[in-house]
C-alpha cells in the first residue's frame, strides 16, 4: 500500500513540474469554433461603435398618423371604470350609500352623475375647472366639506375636471 501511494505521489509531482504555463496556453490565435482572439483595444473599439448606433424599434409603425405617446386616445377607447364615492350622510335628494360617478357634458352644460346598479340616482349640475385638486390619478372623485351646510364633490376624468356643491339635509 505504501508503494502505491509513493508511486502515485511521484507521478503527481513529476507531472506538475513538467507542465509549462497554464491551461490558457493551450489555446492559440483561434478557439475551438475557429474564431480569432481579439485584443482589448479591438474589443473596446467595437463596443464604442455599437453604443453610438441606435437601432430603430421595429415594433413602431412608420407613417405620419402614428403618435408614440398617444395615451389619451388609448384611455378614451378603453372600457370605462367609474370611480366610486361613499356618501356617509344624507344630502339633498341623495341618500347615504356608495355611488359610481361619471362626469358628462350635455348641451354645453357639465353634470356629475351618481349611479347605483346602472340607475342614475342623481344628476348634479357642476362647474368645469382646470384644477386637478392635487390628485395624482386621472380618474378620481372625493367628497369634501364645504362649510357647515354644504359638501363639495370633486371629480376628475380624462376629458375634464369638475366640482359640485350639494346641500346637506
Amino acid at each position: 500500500m505504501k508503494k502505491f501511494f509513493t508511486i502515485l505521489s511521484i507521478i503527481f509531482i513529476g507531472s506538475s513540474v513538467l507542465a509549462d504555463g497554464d491551461l490558457w496556453d493551450n489555446f492559440g490565435d483561434t478557439n475551438v469554433y475557429g474564431q480569432k482572439a481579439v485584443t482589448e483595444q479591438e474589443f473596446d473599439k467595437a463596443l464604442e461603435s455599437k453604443q453610438k448606433k441606435k437601432k430603430r424599434d421595429k415594433n413602431i409603425p412608420k407613417g405620419e398618423n402614428f403618435s408614440q405617446s398617444n395615451e389619451t386616445e388609448m384611455l378614451k377607447n378603453s372600457t370605462k371604470e367609474l370611480p366610486v364615492l361613499l356618501i356617509p350622510l344624507n344630502l339633498k335628494s341623495i341618500p347615504i350609500g356608495h355611488y359610481q360617478v361619471e362626469g358628462v357634458k350635455e348641451n354645453g352644460e357639465v353634470y356629475i352623475k351618481l349611479y347605483q346598479a346602472h340607475d342614475v340616482i342623481a344628476k348634479l349640475p357642476a362647474e368645469e375647472t382646470d384644477d386637478d385638486f392635487g390628485e395624482e390619478t386621472i380618474n378620481f372623485v372625493k367628497l369634501l366639506p364645504h362649510g357647515d351646510y354644504h359638501v363639495e364633490i370633486i371629480y376628475g376624468g380624462v376629458d375634464f375636471n369638475a366640482y359640485a356643491i350639494v346641500d346637506i339635509e
